[in-house]
């Protein structure tokens, strides 16, 4: 752990600066936890609290304290703040909101003046219910919670301390090894906690809770710390904003969101995110039981054909395969299943031989070779107040010897979350079983342990964002030949003033041709693109019927594989999201769309392109002709240089759509909005 936050993290004596039940309580969960060292309350009208004696102020305390919770209001809390880095304290968790999530009532100022007081001393908050040390028995904490000590466990930090608080009330047998609350960051944040927790050998895991990502640096930082040491972490990104979509002016805007650009973000540092709390849970707990998964493919077992229906209905979309079994699995699952059982993965074993757990357990070892990276045992428990769960020690006792035979990780799971007790999943846990509540989150959390099981592929930091200041959009033109400077393949054309000269541009390019009102962002909505123009007069028409006081005449590109789009919008919070996709009348349509953070490789954008729908497109559907992916390929590093020379000024660039061929790859439309620069 850190020097700066360990002596705050596992502190020898601890103050409580201030009275009322949330000061009494931080007392009484750190005496019940097992906290050994002294505790010394600071109140200017109390002798005791919570039966350990009162000093009257922070200059009055025998010692300065390794760590200190302070539960007075915002003001007071500056003072004491100041105190206690004059004491030369260890750090300091601030309870007390109001501070810069409070804009309106001057938190801005006030926590400014905080990080004055502060100093370099360690300070989680403000805002925040502080930490949980469940490996070394430290509880500052001005609430209940649901853990007990361990040796050995995971760590979560989030930004909320209700979400901090449900998840130590959890019953799924995930054991926590110390748990964080950073409320708003204001001088150390998630990657900075997270970093400290990972250089303890006793942490096996790490969760993120994440409301906005800060300091993108900082993350980076954590994921090749935790890369380093082999240890997995776990994202949970919240807050995603539809405001941006609503405001688009592009596609790329509309498509990408703080919500890709988080993806892309986790993606390139390795971070397995999911999408829900259950999710999060059960992830945690895989990684901690059984570590990061080899693959995402799956053994599944169950006794029931609806059970087997329902995990592969659920495996749907979630990057979850089932391998097809070999003819030597078969035939070993034949000799301890028998005759009547229909061999396939997911595997209804029936009920035949519910009971012999030697058969049972010669059948999941079976079903465990080959490439599956993990055996599924679908169980649901009955409920222990009605009925009794003798019957199903066979199932536990056959995944067990599995488990031993295969040397592959085996997690018990009940369709119900419900249906797991706590007390049979500790159980399970001891007997080198992977306790799993809910299919679906035990799914969601087999692609998040493959994820995590992935090697590390070096990659270069990432570009950080600038927003420009009143971003313009360049006419289609000018955005065409600055990308067409830097390796685009665009059409020819020519400008035209009315439909008179496009008319006489026209023929000089030859038919035929597509007339473009100038000055129209989504051309096709609003009525100002004309296709396959024949002649002259063709072209005097459409313009008269088109709603712009300029034209762009160019050369009509035929011969489409297939159309994708190529994007890049600054996302304050993570970076330049590149998007790839499918592009032109689809482009919002299919949501087909891969996204990515600057800078990319070569490499990057083809794993990208293979990931797609569309991608059967490009490769030939059914036998049709092939685009050219390295043309493809190109365009979307001539976007890139184009962003990268002139970051701090563009705010978006996309060709929408790229005409994909079999020889090159033509930019049918492009938009580049760009702004100022402080700099």
């Amino acid at each position: 752990m850190s020097a700066a936050l360990a002596r705050l993290f596992s502190p020898r004596s601890v103050a409580v600066i201030g009275g009322g039940r949330w000061g009494e309580n931080v007392i009484t969960r750190c005496r019940a936890i097992g906290f050994g060292g002294p505790i010394w309350p600071v109140h200017p009208e109390r002798a005791e609290l919570a039966g350990e004696p009162a000093f009257a102020a922070i200059d009055a305390l025998p010692a300065p304290p390794d760590a200190a919770f302070i539960g007075i209001n915002r003001e007071s809390t500056i003072s004491a703040v100041a105190a206690l880095a004059a004491r030369g304290a260890g750090g300091a968790v601030c309870f007390a909101s109001g501070f810069r999530e409070a804009r309106e009532a001057g938190g801005a100022g006030l926590q400014e003046a905080l990080l004055r007081a502060a100093a370099d001393m360690p300070l989680l908050g403000p805002n925040c219910y502080g930490f949980i040390n469940y490996l070394d028995g430290v509880c500052l904490w001005p609430d209940q919670h649901g853990g007990t000590r361990c040796d050995s466990g995971v760590a979560i930090v989030t930004q909320s301390s209700n979400i901090a608080l449900n998840l130590t009330m959890q019953r799924r047998a995930l054991p926590l090894g110390f748990v964080a609350t950073a409320g708003n960051q204001a001088a150390t944040g998630l990657a900075e906690i997270g970093i400290a927790l990972l250089a303890d050998p006793r942490i096996t895991a790490l969760g993120l809770h994440v409301e906005g990502v800060g300091d993108i640096g900082k993350l980076q930082a954590l994921a090749s710390m935790a890369q380093r040491l082999s240890k997995p972490v776990v994202v949970l990104k919240v807050g995603h904003s539809a405001a941006a979509r609503a405001a688009a002016v592009s596609h790329t805007a509309a498509l990408a969101g703080s919500a890709a650009g988080a993806r892309a973000l986790f993606a390139r540092l390795g971070l397995a995110q999911v999408d829900g709390l259950g999710a999060f849970v059960e992830a945690l707990k895989l990684l901690h039981f059984a570590g990061p998964l080899a693959s995402a493919e799956v053994a599944s077992m169950s006794c029931s054909g609806g059970e087997a229906s329902l995990v592969a209905d659920l495996a749907l979309g979630r990057q979850v395969t089932f391998p097809a079994l070999a003819e030597a699995q078969k035939q070993r699952l034949r000799r301890a299943l028998g005759p009547l059982v229909s061999l396939a993965n997911p595997l209804d074993y029936h009920t035949f031989a519910w009971g012999d757990a030697d058969a049972m357990a010669r059948g999941f070892a079976a079903m465990l070779e080959g490439a599956a990276g993990i055996g599924l045992v679908v169980a649901d428990f009955p409920r222990a107040d009605r009925c009794s769960q003798a019957d199903w020690n066979c199932v536990i006792e056959a995944a067990a010897r599995a488990r031993a035979a295969a040397d592959k990780p085996v997690a018990l799971v009940s369709s119900l979350p419900e249906n797991m007790p706590e007390s049979l999943a500790e159980e399970l846990a001891r007997r080198g079983l992977v306790p799993m509540a809910g299919l679906e989150d035990a799914l969601a959390a087999v692609r998040a342990a493959a994820e995590a099981g992935r090697p590390a592929r070096p990659a270069a930091p990432v570009l950080p964002p600038a927003v420009p200041r009143n971003p313009r959009t360049w006419t289609e033109a000018r955005a065409k030949a600055a990308l067409a400077a830097l390796g685009l393949r665009v059409p020819r054309a020519a400008m035209a003033r009315d439909g008179e000269e496009a008319a006489v541009r026209a023929t000089a390019l030859g038919f035929p041709v597509v007339l473009k009102g100038l000055g129209v962002a989504h051309k096709s909505e609003a009525g100002a693109v004309a296709l396959g123009l024949e002649s002259a007069q063709a072209v005097r028409e459409a313009a008269r019927a088109m709603p712009a006081g300029g034209f762009l005449v160019e050369e009509m590109i035929t011969g489409a594989v297939a159309e994708l789009l190529i994007g890049v919008v600054v996302d304050e919070a993570h970076g330049f999201v590149l998007t790839l996709g499918a592009g032109g009348v689809l482009a919002e349509l299919v949501e087909d769309t891969a996204s990515l953070l600057l800078p990319v490789t070569p490499h990057d954008v083809e794993r990208a392109l293979a990931g797609l729908r569309i991608a059967r497109l490009v490769d030939g559907w059914r036998g049709g002709a092939r685009a050219d992916k390295s043309a493809i390929v190109q365009a979307a590093m001539a976007v890139q240089a184009f962003v990268m020379a002139h970051r701090g000024q563009v705010a978006e660039v996309e060709i929408n759509p790229l005409i994909c061929r079999t020889g090159d790859a033509v930019a049918a439309d492009a938009l580049i909005r760009m702004g100022e620069n402080d700099d």
